[in-house]
């Protein structure tokens, strides 16, 4: 449940920004290619990211550190969203975010394969795939309420925040709890 809700979190932030992205492009003066270009960057730092991230997931005897730390730089990417006025950085920042993903996947599902109980395999990665519709669907209204009434940076304060928090909740349990 830990992981789930702790996840579920951090996938919530990520679909605050979904829908209304190419909103955020266009108002640092960027375009629709631009959003696409952008996309692109952060699925190939995601890629390359994640083939390195399993080896180290596969030496790493607390994943759930490796997690956290994923969090964390995902939280940063974040809030970094507010520094960004131009192209240029946007394609840095959605590296980084894609990096951190991908960095802490691997662990995460290592970590929760663990878990999993074999008679219950497919209610308990069902749990989890659940988890992922509901928190983008939830984000993706809270992200438009947000950004609406309090603009962007509002938002990406909250996504930044929901990060950290998960990133905190997992790093401060005591070894062995996950």
């Amino acid at each position: 449940r830990i992981l789930l809700i702790t996840n579920g979190l951090v996938l919530l932030a990520g679909a605050m920004l979904g829908p209304i992205y190419a909103l955020f492009v266009k108002e640092i003066g960027g375009d629709l290619l631009d959003a696409s270009l952008t996309g692109g960057f952060f699925a190939l730092a995601a890629g390359v990211t994640t083939l390195i991230a399993g080896k180290v997931a596969d030496k790493e005897k607390r994943d759930e550190i490796i997690v956290a730390l994923g969090y964390v730089i995902m939280g940063v990417g974040f809030f970094l969203y507010i520094f960004v006025n131009s192209i240029w950085l946007l394609f840095g920042v959605q590296m980084l975010i894609g990096f951190a993903e991908a960095f802490y996947a691997p662990a995460f599902d290592a970590l929760y394969s663990r878990h999993i109980t074999k008679r219950k395999a497919g209610r308990e990665w069902g749990a989890w795939e659940a988890i992922n519709y509901f928190s983008t669907a939830i984000g993706a209204v809270i992200g438009g309420f947000i950004a609406s009434y309090f603009g962007f940076n509002a938002v990406f304060l909250t996504m930044g925040m929901l990060c950290f928090l998960s990133a905190i909740y997992i790093f401060h349990l005591r070894k062995g709890t996950l």
